[in-house]
């Protein structure tokens, strides 16, 4: 990779994510429900933020990947402005569909596989250039489910740490099975990711490596 092409711009798609997420944290910060979970819930939005800066230059995204770790954050954003267990949407459905609580974090946690599934393909593939479809699904979904399990250790630590204070953040609503299930969605969200979106972030990656090599940049 030439000097001229890591000094180039903010790849437009990145600038939309900064300023659409700015917008929704300022309107979500003003007065969340509880200040704690509102920051245990956006925290990851701070951390991709910084990363995604730290690496614009050497390692660019795709533009599919930026605009769902755009929406990503915007569903952790919603989700600490009310607490998961109390996001109208959440209500809604339970209305829709009969449900018996809100389910407004099963969305985040098929979310939680669906987009670091693609994050992973992008970086299996482009940095460490693993090719072969079948080794880089698994690794995927491995991935996501490890990833999935880690953030369930997290609300438990923090369980032990604030105590009755963490209920907010946890929003198991009496579920006994809710870390069994936040999992499995997790791992609905990867597969779903890569049977539906494999193919087109292939030619995405495609574009992107021909533009970051085309002599003309």
């Amino acid at each position: 990779m030439n000097a001229d092409v890591t000094a180039k711009h903010i790849p437009a798609a990145f600038t939309a994510l900064i300023a659409l997420w700015f917008v929704s944290l300022a309107w979500s910060g003003w007065a969340p429900y509880d200040r704690a979970t509102w920051w245990l819930e956006v925290a990851p939005c701070f951390m991709a933020l910084v990363l995604m800066w730290w690496t614009r230059k050497t390692f660019e995204l795709t533009t599919m990947l930026y605009w769902l770790i755009a929406i990503h954050g915007l569903i952790l954003i919603l989700g600490g402005a009310y607490t998961y267990a109390r996001v109208p949407l959440g209500f809604w459905m339970q209305d829709w569909f009969g449900f018996t609580r809100n389910n407004y974090d099963k969305i985040g946690h098929f979310a939680q596989g669906f987009i670091p599934a693609i994050v992973a393909r992008e970086v299996l593939i482009r940095k460490f250039a693993i090719t072969r479809r079948g080794v880089v699904a698994f690794l995927c979904i491995a991935i996501c489910l490890g990833f999935s399990a880690f953030y369930e250790l997290i609300e438990w630590w923090s369980a032990l740490i604030m105590g009755q204070g963490a209920d907010e953040f946890l929003g198991t609503q009496g579920d006994q099975w809710d870390t069994q299930s936040d999992m499995f969605f997790a791992l609905i969200g990867a597969s779903c990711a890569l049977v539906s979106l494999s193919r087109w972030h292939d030619r995405q990656m495609e574009a992107l490596t021909f533009a970051t090599e085309s002599p003309g940049n």
